[in-house]
Protein backbone atom coordinates (compact mmCIF):
# COMPACT_ATOMS: atom_id res chain seq x y z
CA UNK A 1 0.00 0.00 0.00
CA UNK A 2 1.45 3.36 -1.09
CA UNK A 3 0.63 6.06 1.51
CA UNK A 4 1.25 9.77 0.86
CA UNK A 5 0.55 12.57 3.33
CA UNK A 6 0.66 16.07 1.89
CA UNK A 7 -0.75 19.53 2.41
CA UNK A 8 -4.34 19.79 1.29
CA UNK A 9 -5.12 21.93 -1.73
CA UNK A 10 -8.32 23.75 -2.60
CA UNK A 11 -8.82 21.27 -5.47
CA UNK A 12 -8.99 18.42 -2.92
CA UNK A 13 -12.39 19.60 -1.66
CA UNK A 14 -14.43 16.97 -3.52
CA UNK A 15 -12.22 14.08 -2.37
CA UNK A 16 -12.15 15.27 1.23
CA UNK A 17 -15.89 15.85 1.20
CA UNK A 18 -16.43 12.22 0.12
CA UNK A 19 -14.77 11.16 3.37
CA UNK A 20 -16.68 13.67 5.49
CA UNK A 21 -20.18 13.20 4.01
CA UNK A 22 -20.96 9.81 5.68
CA UNK A 23 -19.96 11.28 9.05
CA UNK A 24 -22.48 14.10 8.53
CA UNK A 25 -25.32 11.89 7.29
CA UNK A 26 -24.91 8.81 9.48
CA UNK A 27 -23.15 9.71 12.73
CA UNK A 28 -22.98 12.16 15.60
CA UNK A 29 -19.19 12.41 15.20
CA UNK A 30 -19.70 15.82 13.63
CA UNK A 31 -22.47 18.18 14.68
CA UNK A 32 -22.89 19.29 11.09
CA UNK A 33 -26.29 18.20 9.75
CA UNK A 34 -26.24 19.35 6.11
CA UNK A 35 -23.61 18.29 3.60
CA UNK A 36 -21.86 21.40 2.28
CA UNK A 37 -21.33 21.90 -1.44
CA UNK A 38 -17.86 21.36 -2.87
CA UNK A 39 -17.58 25.13 -3.30
CA UNK A 40 -18.45 25.75 0.36
CA UNK A 41 -15.99 23.09 1.44
CA UNK A 42 -13.23 24.56 -0.76
CA UNK A 43 -13.82 27.91 0.93
CA UNK A 44 -13.44 26.24 4.35
CA UNK A 45 -10.15 24.69 3.31
CA UNK A 46 -8.91 28.07 2.06
CA UNK A 47 -9.94 29.80 5.31
CA UNK A 48 -8.32 27.18 7.53
CA UNK A 49 -5.11 27.12 5.49
CA UNK A 50 -4.77 30.89 5.83
CA UNK A 51 -3.85 30.29 9.48
CA UNK A 52 -3.49 26.57 10.24
CA UNK A 53 -2.19 23.37 8.64
CA UNK A 54 -4.46 21.01 6.71
CA UNK A 55 -3.25 17.61 5.45
CA UNK A 56 -4.67 14.80 3.34
CA UNK A 57 -3.64 11.18 3.09
CA UNK A 58 -3.80 9.38 -0.23
CA UNK A 59 -3.46 5.63 -0.46
CA UNK A 60 -2.81 4.22 -3.89
CA UNK A 61 -4.20 7.44 -5.40
CA UNK A 62 -7.41 7.42 -3.33
CA UNK A 63 -8.27 9.83 -0.51
CA UNK A 64 -7.99 7.87 2.74
CA UNK A 65 -8.20 10.59 5.39
CA UNK A 66 -7.54 14.17 6.36
CA UNK A 67 -6.69 16.30 9.36
CA UNK A 68 -6.63 19.98 10.16
CA UNK A 69 -6.33 22.45 12.99
CA UNK A 70 -8.46 25.48 13.70
CA UNK A 71 -8.69 28.19 16.32
CA UNK A 72 -9.66 26.85 19.70
CA UNK A 73 -11.08 30.25 20.64
CA UNK A 74 -10.70 33.68 19.05
CA UNK A 75 -9.33 35.76 21.96
CA UNK A 76 -5.64 36.71 21.59
CA UNK A 77 -4.37 34.73 24.59
CA UNK A 78 -5.60 31.50 22.92
CA UNK A 79 -3.31 31.98 19.91
CA UNK A 80 -0.88 29.30 21.17
CA UNK A 81 -3.57 26.61 21.17
CA UNK A 82 -5.59 24.91 18.45
CA UNK A 83 -8.50 22.54 18.02
CA UNK A 84 -7.70 19.46 15.94
CA UNK A 85 -9.80 17.03 13.90
CA UNK A 86 -9.06 13.91 11.91
CA UNK A 87 -11.37 11.91 9.65
CA UNK A 88 -10.59 8.57 8.02
CA UNK A 89 -12.54 6.92 5.20
CA UNK A 90 -14.31 3.80 6.46
CA UNK A 91 -12.26 1.32 4.45
CA UNK A 92 -8.99 2.79 5.76
CA UNK A 93 -9.83 2.63 9.46
CA UNK A 94 -7.37 0.89 11.81
CA UNK A 95 -4.38 1.07 9.47
CA UNK A 96 -2.51 3.77 11.41
CA UNK A 97 -3.45 6.54 8.99
CA UNK A 98 -5.09 8.67 11.70
CA UNK A 99 -1.94 8.51 13.83
CA UNK A 100 0.27 9.40 10.85
CA UNK A 101 -1.94 12.33 9.94
CA UNK A 102 -2.06 13.65 13.52
CA UNK A 103 1.73 13.34 13.95
CA UNK A 104 2.24 15.37 10.75
CA UNK A 105 -0.27 17.94 12.00
CA UNK A 106 1.36 18.16 15.45
CA UNK A 107 4.79 18.66 13.89
CA UNK A 108 3.46 21.52 11.76
CA UNK A 109 1.66 23.09 14.73
CA UNK A 110 4.84 22.97 16.87
CA UNK A 111 6.67 24.80 14.07
CA UNK A 112 3.93 27.44 14.14
CA UNK A 113 4.29 27.99 17.88
CA UNK A 114 1.24 26.04 19.07
CA UNK A 115 1.73 24.57 22.56
CA UNK A 116 -1.60 22.85 23.27
CA UNK A 117 -4.14 21.07 21.10
CA UNK A 118 -7.72 20.20 22.03
CA UNK A 119 -10.10 17.66 20.53
CA UNK A 120 -13.82 17.18 21.09
CA UNK A 121 -15.25 13.66 20.84
CA UNK A 122 -19.02 13.10 20.64
CA UNK A 123 -20.01 10.35 23.07
CA UNK A 124 -20.28 7.45 23.09
CA UNK A 125 -17.23 6.78 20.92
CA UNK A 126 -14.75 4.53 22.70
CA UNK A 127 -12.75 4.03 19.50
CA UNK A 128 -12.03 7.75 19.15
CA UNK A 129 -11.46 8.26 22.89
CA UNK A 130 -8.97 5.37 22.92
CA UNK A 131 -7.26 6.68 19.79
CA UNK A 132 -6.75 10.13 21.31
CA UNK A 133 -5.54 8.74 24.63
CA UNK A 134 -3.07 6.49 22.79
CA UNK A 135 -1.62 9.64 21.21
CA UNK A 136 -1.14 11.30 24.60
CA UNK A 137 -4.38 13.27 24.98
CA UNK A 138 -5.83 13.64 28.48
CA UNK A 139 -9.50 14.07 29.35
CA UNK A 140 -10.38 17.53 30.61
CA UNK A 141 -14.16 17.50 30.84
CA UNK A 142 -17.53 16.74 29.32
CA UNK A 143 -20.14 19.09 27.93
CA UNK A 144 -23.38 17.25 28.73
CA UNK A 145 -26.25 17.40 26.24
CA UNK A 146 -24.45 20.08 24.22
CA UNK A 147 -25.74 18.92 20.84
CA UNK A 148 -28.85 17.36 19.34
CA UNK A 149 -28.60 15.20 16.23
CA UNK A 150 -30.23 12.06 14.84
CA UNK A 151 -32.97 12.24 17.47
CA UNK A 152 -30.79 12.34 20.57
CA UNK A 153 -28.88 14.65 22.88
CA UNK A 154 -25.13 14.27 22.66
CA UNK A 155 -22.35 14.75 25.20
CA UNK A 156 -18.90 15.86 24.05
CA UNK A 157 -15.73 14.82 25.83
CA UNK A 158 -12.90 17.34 25.56
CA UNK A 159 -9.31 16.20 25.54
CA UNK A 160 -6.03 18.11 25.42
CA UNK A 161 -2.46 17.33 24.45
CA UNK A 162 0.64 19.33 25.21
CA UNK A 163 2.88 19.62 22.16
CA UNK A 164 5.95 20.85 24.02
CA UNK A 165 7.27 22.57 27.09
CA UNK A 166 5.73 25.83 28.10
CA UNK A 167 8.08 28.77 27.97
CA UNK A 168 7.87 32.34 26.83
CA UNK A 169 6.34 32.19 23.34
CA UNK A 170 8.75 33.36 20.69
CA UNK A 171 11.50 33.57 23.32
Amino acid sequence: MDITIREAEIGDAVGILRIYEPYIKNTCVTFETDVPTAEEFAKRIRNIKSRFPYFVCETDGEFAGYTYASAHRERAAYRYSAEVSVYIADRYQRLGIGSMLYEKLFESLRERGVYTVCAGVALPNEKSVGFHKQLGFNEIGVYHGIGYKLGKWIDVLWLEKRLGGYGVPGG
